[in-house]
């Protein structure tokens, strides 16, 4: 046995981090649709629904643009980059057995998903700075009323929407059926959720079932939180179960092969 033999393995350095991030990101660069999509489909919904409602005023003399259309763009980014980018490239990996090579070497797989992370959390953040500063510039929207209260909202709604990504991570067995499982989930949580249209024209069962579904129940929260109202504690419980079920679920059943 040499003294090679003999040297404990070091682990990956910020270095090996910062290496894994950029080629995570230029992955996800080099995916047109999945580079354009989240970022120019919302600013076309922002855009068309804005020229027809940024003057109409809803309960309590809050504008309908901010008290829904924004908010729905920005779940909108969240919830694609969330549920439907990020779950087909880490199923991707794992049918390529990438995630099975590197657990032979000192960079454990965990460090794709967290760079996969990074990086889409990254995509989301420029999506929604496109959505806000387009939403201010063209339509003068202003500042949340309570700029942490907003903040800390989102940040729970984008939790809800990447635990869900990660669940469909785990069981999708190839990148394909992690994107078509995405979709589904994305379209059907929307569609219940106002993407299409105010919950209002829906059957009162089927909206109230939308509300608590995590798409719906972001939308809302956003929009209270984006006006100043009061948070309605059902939207927040909704959006922490699907955190919590979400998450647990996918520890628990992803596969590394």
């Amino acid at each position: 046995m040499t003294a090679a033999d003999t040297l404990p393995a070091r682990r990956p350095g910020p270095r090996a981090w910062l290496a894994l991030i950029a080629a995570e990101a230029r992955m996800v660069a080099r995916d047109t649709a999945g580079l354009v999509i989240p970022l120019g489909l919302p600013l076309l919904i922002l855009v068309m629904n804005g020229l027809g409602t940024a003057d109409e005023t809803v309960v309590d003399g809050v504008n309908v643009f901010e008290r829904y259309v924004l908010p729905l763009v920005l779940v909108i980014v969240i919830a694609t980059v969330g549920v439907v980018n990020m779950p087909s490239f880490l199923a991707y990996y794992r049918k390529a057995h990438l995630l099975r090579r590197l657990a032979v070497t000192p960079a454990h797989p965990g460090m794709i998903l967290t760079a996969q992370l990074v990086v889409s959390a990254a995509q989301s953040a420029v999506g929604v700075g496109l959505g806000v500063g387009a939403a201010m510039l063209l339509f003068g929207v202003g500042l949340p009323a309570h700029p942490w209260t907003a903040l800390g909202v989102f940040a729970l709604a984008a939790l809800a929407m990447y635990a869900i990504g990660m669940l469909v991570a785990a069981l999708a067995p190839t990148g394909n059926a992690a994107a078509a499982i995405g979709l589904v989930l994305f379209f059907g949580l929307g569609a219940t959720g106002g993407m299409f249209g105010s919950t209002d024209a829906l059957p009162r069962p089927l909206a109230a079932v939308g509300e608590a579904l995590p798409f719906g129940a972001a939308v809302q929260a956003v929009g209270r939180a984006w006006s100043g109202l009061p948070q309605e504690p059902g939207h927040l419980v909704a959006l922490a179960v699907a955190v919590v079920v979400s998450s647990a679920l996918a520890v628990r059943c992803f596969r590394w092969e």
